[in-house]
């Protein structure tokens, strides 16, 4: 387990419950970590939760890592999303930025984030699993919820899962959303909470028919994911999209999701009649 009297710890905060949850583990462990809040991501509340905090734009790499330097910080961890449909928004990248986009052969996320990570190694700041502090977080293999996936939604999961691992695999999304065996939609830069709210319009048009069942949603870790960043996160918002969208069934990697919440989202899942499962990785 990390050791509060060997290192100084930052977290890089995005949007979300996920950096929260790190904070307050890290903390019961006796370690206070220094947040980098990114105003275009990182929720408010931040301001009364961390004790030291310092807020940067996303476009502000060089800022970031002169924080960081100046708080003495030589672990990092990466905890919530950034949405990867930023890099084509206005936001004035810096100096550092700027050339790090540059060099990339492609803007996958893998390739964006892991060239920050560098830049950190570079500056002597290690950046660590982020879910290092929240390991019973990560389910273990089985059906979570009170009922499992009927036969219908087991045909959808398994043909799911053969397309997400492909997408998955190039670094383009980790969430596809099935009914009758048909993809109804991929995610992209958009998130997982809009490729739900995508599917679940075209459902209501009733461009899949009526006699197909609810729709299947299916998220998978990357082939060899990298724990330190862009980890599978579900949580009770997911669930509440699901519905939203007449959802029917969820499923997830063991050990490579994390479950924001997990018992108010499991409750939430039992009272709107979803299944969750967790299958073993394919890698």
């Amino acid at each position: 387990m990390p050791q509060a009297d060997q290192d100084r710890w930052g977290l890089i905060a995005g949007n979300g419950r996920f950096p929260f949850l790190v904070l307050e583990a890290a903390r019961s462990q006796g370690i206070e970590m220094t947040v980098i809040g990114l105003r275009e991501e990182t929720f408010p509340e931040m301001e009364q939760q961390a004790t030291r905090l310092h807020w940067v734009s996303l476009g502000e790499l060089s800022r970031a890592l002169d924080f960081l330097r100046q708080e003495g910080i030589n672990k990092v961890v990466m905890a919530g999303q950034v949405k990867h449909k930023q890099i084509f928004s206005a936001i004035p990248a810096d100096n550092l930025l700027s050339r790090l986009l540059g060099s990339l052969p492609a803007k996958s996320t893998d390739m964006l984030i892991g060239a920050v990570a560098r830049i950190l190694h570079q500056a002597g700041i290690e950046v660590v699993d982020s879910t290092l502090f929240l390991k019973p977080l990560l389910p273990e293999a089985g059906v979570l919820t009170a009922r499992a996936p009927d036969a219908r939604e087991m045909a959808d999961i398994e043909y799911g899962q053969e397309i997400a691992w492909q997408i998955a695999g190039l670094d383009l999304g980790q969430t596809v959303v099935v009914c009758d065996r048909a993809c109804v939609a991929v995610e992209a830069m958009e998130g997982t909470d809009e490729t739900i709210e995508r599917a679940g319009r075209l459902a209501q048009l009733g461009r899949l028919g009526p006699d197909k069942g609810g729709l299947v949603v299916v998220k998978v870790s990357k082939p060899g994911q990298d724990m330190r960043f862009d980890v599978p996160v579900v949580g009770k918002p997911t669930i509440e999209v699901m519905q939203r969208a007449r959802a029917t069934a969820l499923a997830i990697d063991a050990h490579r999701t994390l479950l924001v919440d997990r018992a108010e989202m499991i409750a939430a899942a039992n009272q709107a009649g979803i299944a969750i499962q967790a299958f073993p990785q394919r890698d």
